[in-house]
């Protein structure tokens, strides 16, 4: 194997770890969500922030590798470095790991965003709840008098 092919290998190899370890955040995001606990959302908003950029940062690798080799920077180009090198068989598993593993956390984070918006309506219909039921306590003014609009006074009654 070529130092080029080893290194577009280990590339692969460590973009399959990284997508790996994203999509057990997300796991654990979704846990997290579907038993209520929302408290750590932010600490998850940044850990998928990094992962992003580490993300970023290791396709960017791959793609400059291929475009050493005259191969364009997409999935027509990883295909032709494959046809390229046969024998590689390594980086076709590993590209195939790729294509599973990021439609897997494209899922994943499709249905956190639906839990993140299930709960977000849950919060807003309470806050709406206690609002409302806020004003009904209201019942009389700083001067002591009612504030319903529509009381009833007996009259005659003392």
């Amino acid at each position: 194997m070529t130092a080029d092919a080893t290194a577009f290998v280990q590339s692969m190899t460590a973009e399959v770890v990284a997508i790996q370890q994203f999509v057990s955040l997300l796991k654990l995001e979704q846990t997290s969500l579907s038993n209520g606990n929302i408290d750590n959302l932010p600490e998850f908003a940044e850990q998928k922030s990094k992962f992003s950029t580490h993300l970023n940062s290791i396709a960017e690798q791959r793609n400059t590798a291929l475009a050493a080799q005259g191969l364009a920077a997409d999935r027509a180009g990883i295909e032709a470095w494959c046809a390229k090198h046969p024998d590689e068989k390594t980086a076709m598993v590993m590209w195939k790991k790729i294509l599973s593993l990021a439609g897997e956390a494209r899922e994943l984070n499709r249905l956190n965003g639906e839990l993140i918006q299930m709960r977000l309506q849950y919060i807003s219909k309470a806050l709406e709840a206690l609002q409302s039921g806020n004003k009904s306590l209201d019942l009389y003014g700083p001067d002591g008098q009612s504030t319903l609009s529509d009381t009833r006074r007996i009259y005659g009654a003392v």
